[in-house]
């Protein structure tokens, strides 16, 4: 099953008879937007959204509060869980996740639900800027799901297993290549990579109207770097948020990777972890 649905596959699968469950998961990483005003994704949910579909929080549904595991470590179980049972998700339910554009947020929800054994979910491919259809105001009132969150091993890493699937495998970095070298860091303590890392910035994923390069593209993105389905594949970023959009499009590409969920925030947490910086990956 492919990962990603365009808007017009969207409209046909919400008029069949097996519709999926809807995510609105906008979110951004600066907390200003452009206004000054801090960005709120409940708003922009309220201001308009797909038919159906129901708001779920990043920060606070699909990630535990910042701390040494990083910005956006893994979410508590029951608290993803009951999240997702209140948007309505079923095991049997086919779901499909959006957010503004970027697409981060919704992979966000894409990862850890494929991470925690939901068997169909996708994600709109362009996020909501590709939606051509009505929109609505007001909030959706779904029957509560029964999905039970249930972890597969294998799909996350920690810093141990980031630092040596670096040396044994292929760990791709999925920032920007000015942080990934260290010429500016606006967040985390300190600039530079994991030693061995690849830079992989997300932004070459996608083309310039934010939807996903061809499959046939992108397995040759990544085949540049080594990273292909005869080695082991793991992606980070800053805080787990972008790596899942690396991931997503490495599952696009047909190519299977672990998440770094702590990632760059997290690394940086401990000053004995070495860290390296310019175009080298060492």
């Amino acid at each position: 099953m492919n990962a990603i649905i365009s808007a017009s596959e969207l409209a046909d699968a919400l008029r069949s008879e097996r519709p999926p469950v809807l995510l609105d998961v906008r979110w951004q990483l600066s907390t200003a937007a452009a206004s000054g005003q801090p960005f709120d994704g409940r708003a922009a949910y309220a201001s308009g959204h797909i038919p159906g579909a129901v708001f779920v929080d990043l920060d606070r549904e699909l990630a535990s509060a910042p701390g040494p595991r990083g910005r956006h470590p893994l979410p508590d179980l029951d608290v993803f869980g009951a999240a997702m049972r209140r948007a309505g998700v079923s095991a049997g339910t086919p779901v499909v996740a959006y957010d503004g554009g970027i697409g981060w947020a919704a992979a966000r929800a894409w990862w850890l639900l494929r991470w925690t054994g939901h068997p169909d979910v996708r994600v709109l491919d362009g996020g909501l800027p590709a939606w051509d259809g009505p929109l609505e105001t007001e909030a959706a009132a779904l029957a509560e799901g029964d999905f039970v969150p249930k972890p597969t091993e294998g799909a996350v890493l920690d810093a141990d297993g980031a630092a040596a699937l670096a040396r044994s495998g292929v760990l791709l970095d999925a920032r920007a290549g000015e942080r990934y070298r260290g010429e500016v860091e606006p967040i985390d303590p300190v600039g530079g990579h994991i030693p061995g890392a690849l830079s992989a910035p997300t932004s070459d994923n996608v083309d310039a109207d934010g939807r996903f390069r061809p499959a046939a593209e992108l397995r040759a993105r990544f085949g540049e770097l080594g990273a292909t389905r005869d080695v082991p594949v793991g992606v980070y970023c800053g805080s787990g948020v972008s790596a899942a959009h690396e991931v997503l499009a490495l599952e696009v590409a047909g190519i299977p990777a672990a998440l770094y969920v702590g990632s760059w925030s997290e690394w940086t947490s401990d000053p004995a972890r070495p860290v390296a910086v310019g175009p080298d990956p060492q």
